[in-house]
């Protein structure tokens, strides 16, 4: 048994209580309390910052759908989506391939947020051509439509002279409490567009989940 186990938490705490306390003593605290400065301030607010960035996305879950009638197309497409996803600290749960049919679009997605991810981007099937069903698949399922993620999508794509992005039909919004993004299919579109995505995206999440 520890030798200081009899005394009280008082006794081995040494809290002195209110009558033992001299004003005089109080008088030396006070002088002796460095007021803290702006600086310092600042200092906890960027330590807040950082702890909250350093967490904000590493337990955000996400699945990639790949829109194609050619199962071998889209492969580099897709390893290329799940990288960019990682380096932004998104645990990519899956890259799927399905044809270029909306039922087929949709039911993915609905998997996708049933399953729980934060987020689903979905490549390819933007365009203009007959198959291009990406957007009317998507808009159905989405219960508030975030037009300005797919708006800085094409914007960054204009800039970027990627024509396939600048002029993609494709939709972002929220469908639960997942976010699903379109994006055209060629690499320039991907790489622009989720440089541009991927902050966007983490925002949303962090306003929805506080």
């Amino acid at each position: 048994m520890s030798p200081r186990s009899g005394q009280s938490a008082s006794q081995r705490v040494a809290i002195p209580s209110v009558d033992n306390v001299d004003h005089s003593d109080l008088d030396r605290l006070a002088a002796e309390v460095v007021e803290p400065d702006a600086a310092h301030f600042r200092t906890l607010d960027a330590e807040r910052r950082v702890r909250h960035d350093a967490g904000s996305s590493a337990d955000h879950h996400a699945l990639v759908v790949l829109i194609s009638d050619n199962p071998s197309d889209p492969q580099a497409s897709g390893d290329l989506v799940a990288e960019l996803l990682a380096e932004e600290s998104f645990i990519v749960d899956a890259v799927l391939t399905v044809e270029s049919r909306k039922s087929i679009i949709r039911n993915a997605i609905e998997t996708a947020v049933v399953g729980g991810a934060d987020l689903v981007v979905t490549i390819g099937g933007t365009g203009m051509g007959s198959r291009d069903r990406a957007p009317e698949a998507t808009r159905t399922l989405l219960d508030r439509k975030i037009p300005g993620i797919a708006e800085a999508i094409r914007s960054s794509g204009l800039s970027a002279n990627s024509m396939d992005a600048a002029l993609s039909r494709g939709v972002a919004g929220v469908s639960g409490s997942t976010v699903v993004v379109n994006l055209a299919g060629s690499r320039g579109a991907i790489r622009d567009g989720m440089a541009t995505l991927c902050p966007l995206v983490r925002h949303v999440l962090d306003e929805m989940s506080s």
